[in-house]
């Protein structure tokens, strides 16, 4: 790798680029995720009121095989994420063709920063049952940046972290590295502004065209996140917010997807007695959201999945144990959220085999979608996963398929590329709400063929449904009595 970097250019050069010398100010993006690889290209879009680019954007990863895959990507002007959204490529192709974004895995590029955006994973773990910080990769992130980066940096964290992350972990971090360099260990700007980043056909606008919240660590820290993100952000359509301390802004994101998290599983039980009375509960939410007061009521679906629902409304109560030293304060409601969704898969695994004769030794599923969402090929913490992996526990023969989807890296298994034909099939699994699956010519697709049909996630409309019935094949639909 190369370390010392001087100018833009020479890490385009490492990267095999020649690229004009514009000397705009560089971004570097730390973690080129669904998230960082997202930000660093709506970055290398950003423009001024003349059309020029406001930044240079330097997307940095570590140097893992997956790791260079990304960086390879970026650098060859190719997605490393696939996702239904044109105009995530187009900016892509804009910004390979300007040559203001290029992807190293040499964490020497922080020094050419004036802003560093913080994308890199904070996970949780369990641990005989109990859920765990892991914050070992985390730290280490933070130290790289550290070691590196300018006096005056801002250094902006996107990465959804425990409530007193910025106060009592990175800020500490930063202050020790800059120490260690014989630097004022005061001198950085930190702030947190969360991502509501939502992968699929909107995947872009879900940056650059969406509400933010901002807070900073300091009030100059506040001030210079503000100027950054509205070169970013349309702030004349989406108005910035901004909360203090810190802790509020990541105290925002944890209790937002919390509430998500509660409140779909909240819709769980109601799916079942919907089913158990033969009711539509489709049907019965539309007419409840017709009130402006519960526009956003959620559904009954497959299961939670993602980064962020299944992990975020723990972050609360790990936080109270582990940085505020509260480990009195309880979250029973977050924390039967998360329980209730990682079971979720199972019930409609149950439905099958129900409807199987009670067994399903020696049965062929064909389960369709294993990404946690419709239209991106993200597959972290899928419901899917769950639900192949009890299904082949049980004995049965499980074939899976998603349009965004060529490879299931947890399950370590490649995936057809078109959709199977259920042909020999006992029962095929609706779990993801892809446009592939909600277009299908259901009659065409069986050609005589009568598998158990389960409509996990609301994926087939009437007329999918009536074609699947005329067939003579066997439907349920999770949140409809079986009958509808």
């Amino acid at each position: 790798m190369i370390s010392g970097f001087n100018l833009f250019r020479d890490i385009a050069a490492s990267a095999g680029r020649t690229v004009p010398h514009a000397n705009r100010p560089i971004v570097c993006v730390q973690g080129l995720g669904f998230v960082g690889a997202a930000m660093a290209v709506a970055l290398a879009n950003a423009r001024d009121a003349r059309g020029e680019p406001y930044f240079d954007v330097i997307g940095v990863d570590l140097p893992t095989p997956e790791g260079l895959a990304k960086i390879a990507a970026i650098n060859s002007g190719t997605l490393p994420i696939k996702a239904a959204d044109p105009k995530f490529s187009s900016a892509l192709d804009q910004a390979h063709a300007l040559g203001n974004l290029i992807a190293t895995a040499d964490p020497a590029a922080y020094a050419l920063a004036e802003t560093i955006v913080i994308d890199v994973h904070l996970d949780v773990t369990y641990r005989e049952g109990e859920p765990v910080l892991k914050l070992d990769n985390f730290r280490s992130a933070i130290k790289s940046v550290g070691g590196y980066m300018r006096r005056g940096c801002l250094v902006m964290v996107e990465t959804t972290v425990p409530p007193g992350t910025c106060e009592k972990i990175i800020a500490p971090q930063l202050a020790e590295a800059l120490r260690e360099r014989g630097l004022p260990e005061n001198a950085f700007l930190l702030a947190h502004s969360y991502e509501r980043i939502m992968p699929g056909s909107d995947y872009l606008d879900s940056i650059v065209n969406f509400w933010r919240v901002y807070a900073g660590y300091t009030p100059e820290a506040a001030d210079a996140c503000e100027k950054f993100l509205s070169k970013l952000i349309n702030t004349r359509d989406y108005k910035l917010t901004r909360l203090s301390p810190i802790t509020s802004s990541e105290v925002g994101k944890v209790l937002e997807n919390s509430y998500r998290a509660a409140t779909i599983a909240f819709m769980d039980e109601w799916s079942r007695f919907a089913e158990s009375i033969g009711i539509d509960l489709f049907e019965v939410i539309s007419a409840i959201r017709k009130r402006p007061t519960h526009s956003n009521m959620r559904q009954p679906g497959f299961g939670v999945g993602g980064y962020c629902l299944t992990k975020d409304p723990l972050l609360a109560p790990l936080a109270a144990r582990h940085l505020f030293d509260m480990p009195n304060l309880t979250f029973p409601f977050c924390e039967l959220a998360v329980t209730v969704n990682r079971t979720m898969p199972l019930a409609s695994l149950n439905k099958v085999q129900q409807i199987l004769g009670g067994r399903l030794s020696g049965k062929s599923i064909l389960l369709l979608g294993v990404s946690y969402r419709q239209e991106v090929g993200d597959t972290r913490y899928s419901p899917s996963q769950i639900f192949v992996e009890h299904a082949r526990a049980r004995g049965a023969k499980v074939m899976c398929h998603d349009p965004y989807v060529d490879y299931w890296p947890e399950l370590r298994e490649q995936l057809p590329s078109e959709i199977p034909t259920p042909e020999h099939i006992d029962a095929v699994v609706f779990a993801v709400p892809h446009r592939d699956y909600r277009t299908l010519d259901v009659k065409t697709w069986l050609n005589g063929s009568q598998p158990v049909i389960l409509d996990a996630n609301d994926v087939l409309n009437n007329d999918q449904r009536a074609s699947a019935l005329a067939a003579g094949c066997t439907l349920v639909s999770t949140g409809r009595g079986r009958t509808l």
